[in-house]
């Protein structure tokens, strides 16, 4: 007897939809084809179990399984389901009535338990667009793959679960989620905020015009400065989240298996801070069975590399490629594989190897040799890519003993979003396009050209702080985000004033003050 089951392969973020053809005959031999890894593969010794200890004794037959397409490699795990389900369907333990309906994805334990899989959100929006009736995942999976409406989702148990449901058995009931209540609720309900930082009034200024503009960002500051503290309130200050673009955001942590059980939709942007010591697969994605890295887990949010200098130079070198093009592709002999990867940078480092350079309340013993040195592990085309630069200073007593509480990140996050809207309306013509710090150089131009008397302070500004000719194009950036901050049309002179006191590093003296 020949039957069919259906299931999903996820290459990337593309999910396609895979065939499991189960024939059985007379005979004593097992037969899986179709391009299967190891994983796959191995579904028959736990499937064999799981049905013996759940009471199932399967009869000595010739079973012949078929994962179309055969060209497509199919990895991981989650077939062991629909694999079970063939098997049993087969036989005739399983009623075939309603078996196209639905698709089915899990990893079965030896006890006949259903596990989580990675990829449910995607797997579930191209069973709706198929025009499945409904998706049978893990029960850890249900709230991710219920997020798609107009597709009935059931979670799933036990392997008899699954049984007793497809042989009308039992009525299980598709799980259903609010997604936009929820979604709304979630977005604002921050656990840091900005209220708690004490002074630093000029950084906090810094970072509210490079989350208006999408800039990236880097903090130069000694030891206790408070630059990993501000950095991680960042996120609460950004405009939020769409549904578009939370549920983009949430593919990718679902095809990770970054997503827990308890976790639908993503509505707040996301956070990551690797560690210096990370490699570059970690970083930009990739191994032997391609997963998203820290970059593309970062899409729509904020990376954050803490103590820049120690990554390791050519794992640095490998963010400059995506930071112009917002997207990462990953290349193997058979199939490539893109992921998305449109993020704010934000750094910080120290100013020199003792941690000291122009701290008021400490020495420092480095020689502008060194410094020169430490700061050299940054490479100029790297930091081609950042905007705002902006030196810190430690938080003098009488400003953290301060009972008052600062700005809220609430207040703050009203201008940030007022001045999106501006660019959003600017941009509306320019696909891709979406904030200042996209801009091309003819935009810059045609949105950011400042007037004669803005032209002049650039010159003085370029000739006296002998600042690097990329800081040029940067600074008009930077200038047109604070004018949308004070809805102003055009760039003036103040707004240039303040973007130029923004580019620190490429001040030639910098280290020699």
């Amino acid at each position: 007897m020949l039957v069919k089951t259906y299931c999903a392969a996820v290459n990337g973020l593309q999910v396609t939809t895979v065939t499991v053809e189960v024939s059985v005959t007379k005979g004593v031999m097992f037969h899986l084809t179709g391009l299967a890894d190891t994983a796959v593969r191995e579904s028959r010794d736990r499937i064999i179990a799981a049905l013996k200890n759940n009471g199932i004794k399967l009869p000595v037959v010739d079973t012949t399984i078929n994962m179309a397409p055969a060209d497509l490699r199919k990895e991981g795990s989650g077939y062991d389901l629909p694999i079970a389900i063939g098997i049993l369907a087969a036989l005739g333990k399983v009623k075939t009535d309603h078996l196209s309906e639905y698709m089915l994805m899990g990893e079965l334990g030896l006890d006949g338990n259903i596990q989580s899989i990675r990829g449910a959100l995607p797997i579930a929006i191209t069973a709706r667009k198929e025009e499945f009736k409904g998706l049978i995942v893990p029960k850890q999976n249900i709230r991710e793959a219920a997020v798609v409406n107009k597709l009935k989702v059931y979670g799933m148990t036990n392997l008899l679960d699954v049984v007793r449901f497809l042989n009308g058995e039992e009525d299980y009931q598709p799980t259903i989620i609010d997604t936009r209540r929820e979604f709304y609720e979630q977005q604002s309900n921050f656990d840091l905020d900005f209220a708690d930082v004490r002074g630093q009034d000029n950084v906090k200024r810094a970072m509210e015009v490079a989350a208006a503009g999408g800039h990236n960002m880097i903090m130069i500051g000694p030891p206790g400065s408070g630059k990993s503290m501000m950095a991680k309130r960042l996120p609460s200050i950004l405009p939020p989240l769409s549904l578009a673009e939370s549920l983009e955001t949430t593919q990718i942590h679902s095809v990770a298996g970054k997503l827990g059980s308890n976790m639908s939709l993503i509505s707040q942007r996301p956070f990551r801070a690797p560690h210096h010591t990370i490699s570059q697969v970690a970083l930009v994605g990739g191994g032997v069975n391609p997963q998203p890295g820290e970059i593309s887990l970062a899409h729509n949010g904020v990376l954050f590399a803490d103590e820049l200098p120690e990554f390791n130079k050519s794992t640095l070198e490998v963010l400059r490629q995506p930071l112009e093009d917002r997207k990462i592709t990953i290349s193997r002999a058979k199939y490539t594989v893109e992921y998305p990867c449109s993020f704010m940078f934000v750094a910080s480092m120290n100013p020199c190897p003792c941690g000291y350079y122009n701290d008021p309340t400490h020495k420092c013993v480095c020689t502008p040799g060194q410094i020169q040195r430490y700061l050299n592990k940054i490479s100029g085309p790297l930091l081609d890519r950042i905007d705002i630069q902006i030196e810190i200073t430690p938080v003098p007593f009488n400003d953290i003993s301060q009972s008052a509480q600062g700005e809220s990140s609430a207040d703050i996050r009203q201008r940030v979003i007022a001045a999106r809207q501006i660019q959003e309306q600017r941009f509306k013509e320019h696909r891709g396009i979406h904030c200042n710090a996209q801009m091309t150089e003819r935009m810059i131009h045609q949105y950011a050209e400042p007037d004669e008397a803005g032209i002049s302070l650039l010159r003085t500004a370029m000739e006296r702080l002998n600042l690097s000719a990329r800081a040029y194009n940067r600074i008009l950036k930077v200038a047109r985000t604070i004018a949308d901050l004070e809805a102003s049309p055009d760039v003036k002179p103040q707004h240039l004033a303040e973007a130029i006191s923004y580019r620190n590093l490429d001040r030639g003296d910098w280290a020699e003050r």
